[in-house]
């Protein structure tokens, strides 16, 4: 049988069809409307497009990051929701620093009732030539960063007796295959998998769900010339991806919102994948070693580096 769009009354494509239903907002507007979320990274990229979802949809938005100039903007843009923006000026990594953060939430806002742990750092590089440093740097800020927003976040609420939701940005290696060439990432980023797993059945007993998202690939600034620096890495790289193409921010922000809100009550210890099939092809950067030889690779990773 033909699909539907090959003939009769049907006008739609595939593609048309597709872009006619994300454009349908399935939302209410009021669907976060009592909720204040922290959005760690919350600046830019796939952070500041949640911030815009939670906000569109009646939230309160506390973002953190560590330039102040990119939050000042940021919290410029949240402006017209309508919702209450402040932004905080913290390195994730510092617990005492995530502590008096919360502190400040909870004067500013009264309440906080979700956080998102989206900070995160990667960079390619062969293993062999990672430092301590390089592998310090990313699993601080993604998994130390995630334990010490999450630890005092879960806290606050088993201390006030108060329901609350956890979601982390993990990624599509974290799981089965790991990586190559982003050992720290892979590292850090199955770490927090481990920990949402952990705490949602720990802490159901309080009332606290905690789930996660593994992206695919979403272009961002900044993050994505660093992992695709040319045209031929971006080639190589989106003919791996069964859907042939890369995810909008939106796609991603929508599922955020849905695993944030009370249409998912019931959903804890869930980690969901939107990548378009890409998980299904391997690690995610394991088609770099395809590209050249190991020795030019090395050069290539220096030189990015600067």
């Amino acid at each position: 049988m033909s699909p539907p769009w090959e003939g009769g009354d049907y006008k739609f494509s595939p593609k048309v069809l597709f872009k006619t239903l994300n454009s349908i907002d399935m939302f209410k507007e009021d669907t976060l409307k009592d909720d204040t979320i922290l959005i760690t990274g919350g600046g830019s990229g796939l952070g500041l497009s949640m911030a815009h979802k939670f906000a569109e949809l009646g939230s309160d938005i506390a973002i953190c990051g560590r330039t102040e100039e990119k939050l000042q903007n940021a919290v410029e843009e949240l402006k017209e929701h309508g919702t209450k923006v402040k932004y905080y000026v913290t390195d994730v990594r510092d617990y005492e620093a995530v502590g008096e953060m919360f502190d400040g939430i909870r004067d500013d806002f009264d309440q906080i009732t979700g956080l998102v742990n989206n900070a995160a750092g990667n960079f390619l590089s062969a293993s062999e030539d990672l430092s301590p440093g390089g592998f310090k740097a990313v699993v601080d800020i993604v998994l130390h960063g995630s334990f010490n927003c999450t630890h005092h976040f879960g806290n606050h609420l088993i201390k006030q007796k108060q329901e609350g939701n956890i979601l982390n940005i993990t990624t599509t290696y974290a799981e089965d295959a790991g990586s190559a060439f982003v050992l720290p990432s892979a590292c850090g980023k199955a770490g927090v998998l481990a920990m949402t797993r952990s705490l949602a059945y720990e802490w159901a007993e309080y009332n606290i769900r905690v789930n996660a998202i593994a992206p695919g690939p979403f272009p961002t600034e900044g993050a994505w010339t660093r992992l695709f620096p040319t045209k031929k890495f971006e080639k190589k790289y989106i003919d791996r991806i069964p859907a042939g193409r890369y995810g909008d921010h939106e796609e991603l922000a929508n599922l955020a919102a849905f695993l944030m809100s009370d249409l998912a009550p019931y959903i804890t210890g869930e980690c969901v994948t939107i990548d378009g099939g890409e998980k299904l092809s391997g690690g995610q950067f394991n088609f770099i070693d395809g590209l050249m030889s190991r020795s030019k690779l090395k050069k290539f990773f220096k030189m990015m580096k600067g």
